[in-house]
């Protein structure tokens, strides 16, 4: 599907922005150390091919440009250890819910906190494992799944917890859907690489210390019963973005709970992938013009 590695979009030295892929030093792993990157040119997700025009990496993008992306579907309660923490039994069926395409943010942006969301404490982090799909999916068989991924990125669902169980009415996606809250990256790891996502170490460390250390292989459902399950009567498209849900060690299953505060230094991580680091930034009110 794919013949990059490892897709980066990026600022470069010239000003411009490409799509690239991303040039590591031997035994680097980390797509967020890349300071160069071979330009891709063509369509990412149809006809494309990698130059040989090498550019400097100024900084790291979100890897899809928003117009590249054409939905943003999340999972909840998808670690067996998440689950217990929380309380809740384990779900029988995949626990579906939707980010904003506004939430997507860069793996080196900072996460802007609305004033509707300081109005109570409960900012909380989630690392996951982001499917990247594509090619259309529709009424795929499990056996066949992995056939139409692209590959795979760490996302950091964003989460306030007041809004999304106690103000939202029930629906998690409005404490969980503000601007920026679903940085991911810091590239796309091609599933030519990763060919087991089921064995991968995923990790938050605040303010350097770890508080979620896990492995995908606790997921609930797996990635191919995960893209077979959701295209079941609904077409994925290319670029559509999966979150699989977040191990245990959230805050809010801490006691006494673990907010996130103002300055507070997130990073998550995926083995193979690399680590997005972001900042918590509480927005001030700004005058009416």
């Amino acid at each position: 599907m794919a013949t990059f590695s490892r897709l980066v979009r990026f600022l470069a030295r010239d000003g411009r922005t490409y799509y690239g892929d991303a040039i590591l030093p031997t035994g680097v792993t980390d797509i967020g150390k890349a300071t160069t990157a071979r330009v891709i040119k063509g369509d990412i997700f149809g006809k494309h091919h990698v130059t040989d025009q090498v550019a400097d990496v100024r900084l790291l993008l979100a890897p899809l440009a928003r117009e590249d992306v054409k939905t943003v579907r999340c999972l909840g309660l998808n670690y067996e250890q998440h689950a217990k923490e929380a309380g809740m039994p384990l779900p029988k069926y995949p626990v579906l819910f939707y980010k904003p395409i506004t939430s997507l943010a860069g793996p080196f942006d900072s996460i802007p906190v609305p004033a509707i969301a300081q109005e109570a404490e409960g900012l909380d982090y989630e690392c996951e494992l982001v499917i990247v799909i594509g090619k259309e999916a529709r009424d795929v068989p499990e056996s066949k799944a992995l056939e139409y991924v692209m590959g795979y990125s760490v996302g950091n669902d964003v989460s306030h917890r007041e809004w999304q169980l106690k103000r939202g009415g029930g629906q998690w996606a409005l404490g969980k859907g503000f601007d920026g809250w679903a940085p991911f990256g810091p590239g796309i790891v091609s599933s030519n690489i990763i060919k087991d996502p089921h064995k991968l170490r995923i990790s938050t460390v605040l303010n350097g210390k770890t508080v979620q250390d896990s492995s995908t292989g606790d997921m609930i459902f797996g990635v191919a019963k995960t893209i077979s399950f959701l295209s079941r009567g609904t077409t994925l498209l290319p670029g559509d973005l999966i979150f699989t849900g977040t191990p245990q060690g959230v805050g809010t299953g801490r006691t006494p709970p673990l907010w996130l505060k103002d300055g507070d230094i997130v990073e998550v991580g995926l083995e193979g992938a690399g680590t997005i680091v972001n900042k918590v930034d509480f927005e001030q009110n700004k005058p009416k013009l």
